[in-house]
This record gives structure tokens, C-alpha cells and sequence, in this order.
């Protein structure tokens, strides 16, 4: 790999549920599931990989994971817990090359294509950061080397828990080809489904077809199928991500119905968003609003300012607007979300690290 880049993706192993195990010793080879209680409406965060034998994983709801297993042990998360973990995670990842990109909590990908520790070799840097993390924090990391970051993000799936696999440029296509699709990262249900109706069901079946027709069936995602279809991805490691939009949510333990019910909501998700994009000097133009009603369809308004939006002037303006082109007063609700984006500093130039959505358990 002397002659290409050089990429690690870090992935920790069931994170929320390890940090908990970790912390309280009588969680320990437990079924462990981090999110709502069974008896709310609240989903999986995650989960423990006693738990995962019994078919329950994250997005699930709380009440279809306890059926699975009424055995399980149930928690509340604990950001402080987990940020806390990942803070010490990514300090280890400076040791080694200050070029990695976080992802989220508990991922990241590195370049550590100009490293010259441990003789230049990812997999050697790979095995010795898992080695470190297991020492400093207790926990277990999951590593994928690869030459690209599509590649190395599927690798570090393929050997979890404390899994670590390389696949090398002479391997890639190969590889690439042999994948079903519903494995590229990226490639979700819907896609996978519509990828399937077409007679694609791996990556070889993908890269039979021209880049034209790609696009043709899948608009400007044809030009990245097409590439990654041949283990091509020219994406680089950004250590300075920028900030796409900050949002929050709140699934209700009942139902709620009225309309000033849902404003006064609306309001209250506004005010925490409007506080986070303030604490970080940055002002919104665009404001989005999600509802998810009683029968799980859900439905988004946005509105975009030429001047910046404030809770304010959201609940006097654009809320009651937005909400004109709903059922809302008519269907019951059982979500409620606001999202502010379009997103600029205070000088007006846009301006953040990585993407931060956050929510109201």
C-alpha cells in the first residue's frame, strides 16, 4: 500500500452498551439495551451483543426489542458518558496522525497514508490504536484498512467484535464486485430494493451497468455507484467537516392533538436548537419542521430567511405558516422536530465542524 493512500476506519464495538457494561460491572454478559423503556415509546439506541442474539438492534422500538427478549436489561443513555469515552478516543487517534475525521461518537476515519510510525504500516497503526483504546478506556474498537474510505468502512464491519481486516488495492475490485449491494455503505433499503427490481443484487451486477444509465435510474448517486462499483473512492479524510445543520426531536409518551399543543412544542424544540447554534457563534436561515402523526407518516416544512431566524420571530412568523399545510388539529401526533440549517458565522461565511444532530429523549 506504499504507493497509495492509507486508511483506517475506526468503529467502535456496540459503544453505548459497552460504555454502560464497562461502568457498571453487574451489566456484564447481560443482555443490554441502551434507549426508551419498554413500556414508552422510545427506540434502541443500541445494544449489547448478548442482546443482538435475540435479533434486536438499533432503530428498533423499545416495546418489539422487550418482546424479543423480556429479559433484557433496559437504561436511559448517558451522553456524558459516551462523550466523555470518545474524547479519549480521539486523543488517541492524535497520537498517530493528526488527519482523522469523526464521524460520530463512536467512529472515524484516518489517513495515515504519510505516518512513518511502526514502519508506515496501517494495519500495524490500526492494531496498535485498538490496542490503546482497550488499555485507556475498557473498551473494544473494530478497525477496517483500506486504500479508500468506502473500503475500509465495509472492512471493519466484516470480523466485529474486536474485528480487524485489510483489503489491499490488488484486492479491491475483486472485492467490490462480490458485495452484495445492501452492504455498500450508503446504499439503504429503498435503493437496495429499487437496485434488486432491476436485476443488480451485487456490486459485479453494478458494474455491468454504463454510467449513463447509473444515472439515468439513479440521478446524480450514478456517478458514485459507478465508482465504487470498482472499489474507487477519491474521497478525501477531512479533519475540518462543515456543519450541515443542528436539530432536535421529542417523541411523546402520548399523543398529542391541539394545535397550540404543537406550537408551544415546536417552540420549546426552537429554542433549544436556536441555544446550540448560538453557544457556537453561528446564525440560521433555514428552518425546518418535522412531524411524524399517529400512524408513523411523516411530513416536513421548511422555510429559508434572507435574514437570520430567532425563536422569536419563528413563533410569531413562520411556525403558524408552516403548520397551515397540515393535518395538524385534525391527526394525532407523536413526534415533533425542528432542524435549523443553512448555517453561517457571525462574519457570513459558512462555517462549523461536523454535523450535530441531537435529541430530546
Amino acid at each position: 500500500m506504499s504507493s497509495t493512500r492509507k486508511i483506517i476506519h475506526i468503529d467502535m464495538d456496540a459503544f453505548f452498551a459497552a460504555v454502560e457494561q464497562r461502568d457498571f460491572p453487574q451489566y456484564r454478559n447481560k443482555p443490554l439495551i441502551v434507549g426508551g423503556a419498554p413500556d414508552s415509546r422510545g427506540v434502541v439506541a443500541t445494544c449489547s451483543y448478548e442482546a443482538r442474539k435475540y435479533g434486536i438492534h438499533s432503530a428498533m422500538p423499545s416495546s418489539h426489542a422487550y418482546r424479543l427478549c423480556p429479559q433484557a436489561i433496559f437504561v436511559k443513555p448517558r451522553f456524558d458518558a459516551y462523550q466523555e469515552a470518545s474524547t479519549a478516543i480521539r486523543k488517541i487517534f492524535a497520537d498517530y496522525t493528526d488527519l482523522f475525521e469523526p464521524l460520530s461518537l463512536d467512529e472515524a476515519y484516518l489517513d495515515v497514508s504519510h505516518v512513518s510510525l511502526l514502519q508506515g504500516s496501517a494495519t500495524l497503526i490500526a492494531k496498535a490504536i485498538k490496542a490503546a483504546i482497550k488499555q485507556e478506556t475498557q473498551l473494544i474498537a473494530s478497525a477496517g484498512v483500506s486504500y479508500n474510505k468506502f473500503l475500509a468502512k465495509i472492512a471493519s464491519d466484516i470480523n466485529k467484535p474486536d474485528g480487524l481486516y485489510l483489503i489491499t488495492p490488488e484486492q479491491g475490485a475483486d472485492f467490490a464486485e462480490r458485495l452484495p449491494v445492501e452492504k455498500f455503505h450508503g446504499i439503504g433499503k429503498a435503493t437496495s430494493a429499487k437496485m434488486h427490481s432491476l436485476g443488480i443484487k451485487t456490486g459485479k451486477d453494478l458494474k455491468e451497468l454504463s454510467l449513463e444509465m447509473l444515472q439515468h435510474y439513479f440521478g446524480k448517486a450514478g456517478l458514485h455507484y459507478y465508482s465504487i462499483s470498482r472499489g474507487i473512492d477519491n474521497r478525501p479524510v477531512n479533519n475540518y467537516r462543515i456543519r450541515k445543520s443542528v436539530g432536535v426531536e421529542v417523541t411523546f409518551q402520548h399523543d398529542i392533538k391541539l394545535k397550540q399543543d404543537v406550537i408551544g412544542q415546536l417552540h420549546s424544540l426552537l429554542k433549544k436548537a436556536q441555544g446550540k447554534v448560538t453557544e457556537k457563534q453561528l446564525i440560521a436561515h433555514t428552518l425546518t419542521v418535522k412531524i411524524k402523526y399517529h400512524d408513523f407518516v411523516q411530513i416536513t416544512r421548511s422555510r429559508t430567511l434572507p435574514h437570520r431566524i430567532t425563536a422569536d420571530l419563528a413563533m410569531g412568523v413562520i411556525l403558524e405558516d408552516l403548520l397551515n399545510d397540515t393535518d395538524i388539529g385534525r391527526r394525532n401526533v407523536r413526534l415533533l422536530g425542528v432542524t435549523l440549517s443553512s448555517l453561517e458565522n457571525r462574519s457570513g461565511r459558512t462555517h462549523f465542524r461536523q454535523m450535530d444532530l441531537f435529541n430530546d429523549c
